[in-house]
């Protein structure tokens, strides 16, 4: 997947809880190459806090960072989500699945970890496979390892760089 082939790639975000597999026919992607795809978006569905952002896929790390924004273009936080990336490339179609556990950065560096509960049920449920579950649990570990280690301004820097 490289860079010249951004324009074409089509992503969809699969969801567990609701089940759902949508495409994000309206994100735009602004770079994408083996390690990374950039994004910017307006939200789905209309939102009280936020209107819009840009998201950055960490491919081999299984995260996506995102940046919230009020409507004024204010930062209301940083969105990262523990995901699963399945590439098609006879149909340049990346799928990502949110694997549910989430972390939010506050602008003040306040963290919380989101959604244990939802993937709790995703196991009982069996929604969610004993693979996926580990996958997820080891990269939520590592992400939350790079917040404590004061080093998640090096997940940041690919969407500042960019402007986004």
């Amino acid at each position: 997947m490289a860079d010249s082939m951004a324009g074409s790639l089509k992503l969809y975000r699969k969801r567990l809880i609701p089940s759902e597999c949508i495409p994000l026919k309206d994100d735009i992607i602004v770079m994408c190459d083996e390690e990374l795809i950039l994004t910017r978006w307006n939200t789905l569905r209309a939102k009280r806090d936020f209107t819009h952002g840009s998201s950055c896929y960490f491919l081999k790390e299984g995260i996506k960072v995102s940046k919230f924004y009020r409507a004024d273009n204010s930062l209301l936080y940083w969105y990262c989500d523990i995901v699963d990336f399945e590439y098609k490339r006879n149909e340049n179609v990346m799928i990502v699945t949110d694997l549910l556990a989430d972390v939010i950065i506050f602008p003040d560096g306040h963290v919380k970890v989101m959604d244990l509960d939802e993937l709790a049920e995703a196991m009982e449920r069996k929604l969610i496979s004993k693979e996926q579950m580990i996958k997820c649990l080891r990269r939520l570990h590592n992400l939350l390892d790079i917040i404590d280690r004061d080093k998640f301004d090096r997940l940041q820097e690919k969407l500042n760089q960019a402007g986004l």
